[in-house]
């Protein structure tokens, strides 16, 4: 792999997680060093090693749903964070930091936007049982020229008891409906583990809501880019090159070939 074509910072315009990160940098009374992870210099496009660089895998596709990451203060800067990988899938990513006292007026737009109906994604246990759900509104995953409202996924992007003070402590999200994931499947992230085995990461959760818009070669896509993205940063913390014809890889090669054979101006979902 030609590490140095693939690092070029002007391959791939920044997305809205990239952007959201530098703001934090600029921000910072002094530099975020990430533990446990790769050292040394790392790839812009990627958050990798330049040997380990990605940024050719990546796969860039069209959507009807949209993703919203609010996002704890330093999860922009942490390179295992996984919203970045749903930045790079989905070009309807938003992102931004979240704080108790203030509130982008930016979100608060997209919020009321009338081309969007947001969902919160949070577990609905003691919460009021109106405002629980656990599918998409029929209206909003129809067909896509009866003019319905496009779902966008608002997901708390932070540890878990980070992420339950955000839902607390957002008064802007009160009024939305919340979407209950019940998919009982276990978390195959190796990155950063949760203590309880029904609580995915950002990328796994961005799947699931894909696959509940009826965008499902999104939803896979999603998984095999996570399942890359696991395999190269564990190589280059183990001081390993990566296998780039292992399954995860010939996957995430296979949906990207399915997308260039599909028919123009049709939808990957």
């Amino acid at each position: 792999m030609n590490a140095d074509a693939l690092t070029s910072p002007a391959a791939v315009a920044p997305h809205a997680v990239s952007r959201l990160r530098t703001e934090r940098i600029a921000r910072s009374a002094k530099p975020f060093l990430a533990r446990g992870g790769p050292k040394g210099g790392r790839c812009a496009g990627c958050r990798l090693p330049p040997e380990h660089c990605m940024c050719e895998l990546r796969p860039q596709l069209a959507t009807r749903a949209g993703i919203c990451l609010l996002m704890a203060d330093i999860e922009p800067l942490k390179p295992s964070n996984t919203g970045w990988l749903v930045a790079d899938v989905v070009p309807d990513t938003f992102a931004f930091g979240w704080t108790r006292t203030e509130v982008d007026p930016a979100l608060i737009a997209l919020l009321a936007d009338p081309q969007w109906q947001p969902y919160v994604v949070f577990p609905g246990e003691g919460l009021a049982e109106g405002r629980v759900i656990t599918q998409t509104l029929l209206a909003d995953t129809g067909d896509k020229t009866k003019g319905g409202k496009r779902p966008l996924f608002v997901l708390l992007d932070a540890t878990w008891p980070e992420a339950r003070k955000m839902f607390r402590k957002s008064p802007c999200l009160d009024h939305l409906p919340v979407l209950s994931l019940q998919n009982e499947q276990l978390s195959n992230y190796r990155l950063r583990r949760s203590r309880r085995d029904d609580h995915f990461c950002t990328s796994e959760v961005a799947a699931l809501c894909m696959a509940l818009a009826g965008e499902v070669h999104v939803a896979e896509t999603l998984a095999a880019y996570l399942d890359v993205f696991t395999h190269h940063y564990l190589q280059a913390k183990n001081q390993q090159p990566a296998d780039l014809d292992d399954a995860a890889h010939q996957l995430l090669r296979s949906l990207r070939v399915g997308v260039q054979g599909m028919d123009p101006g049709s939808s990957p979902g």
